[in-house]
């Protein structure tokens, strides 16, 4: 069993999407293992970002997380990682399969609804910042 870190992001919340997009997670026979609505603060925005420090979006980028409610999930299943990626889509709307999340709803590059981890060291450092009474 995989575990890993979504986050819908404030454009999702906004859009009422919060239902439908763990709904998709869940006919995949993933698990729902944590799940809040939160105002992210620009201090766990950074952390979560850390990586993007110094890109010339990093600022955007914070300032579009922060902006509004979020809701942050831990989700569990087999390949959770891989399976959540794939129904995510690609970051860029115009890239992503249609039948994606971001195929279906996402029309922008950065407001693109939702984030998932990458890979098992990204899920447990990102899990530690949004979830650390389960780590």
């Amino acid at each position: 069993m995989e575990r890993t870190l979504v986050l819908i992001k404030p454009d999702g919340v906004e859009r009422k999407l919060i239902g439908e997009i763990i709904s998709i997670y869940e006919k995949k026979d993933l698990k729902i293992v944590g799940l809040k609505m939160l105002k992210a603060t620009k201090e766990i925005a950074e952390k979560h970002y850390e990586e993007h420090r110094g890109r010339e979006y990093f600022k955007e980028l914070i300032e579009y997380i922060t902006e509004d409610n979020i809701c942050a999930l831990v989700i569990e299943g087999n390949n959770a990682i891989d399976i959540i990626r794939k129904v995510n889509g690609d970051k860029d709307h115009l890239k992503s399969d249609m039948g994606s999340i971001r195929g279906k709803y996402s029309s922008n590059k950065t407001r693109n609804l939702v984030h998932a981890s990458d890979c098992i060291e990204s899920a447990k450092r990102e899990m530690k910042i949004w979830f650390p009474e389960l780590m």
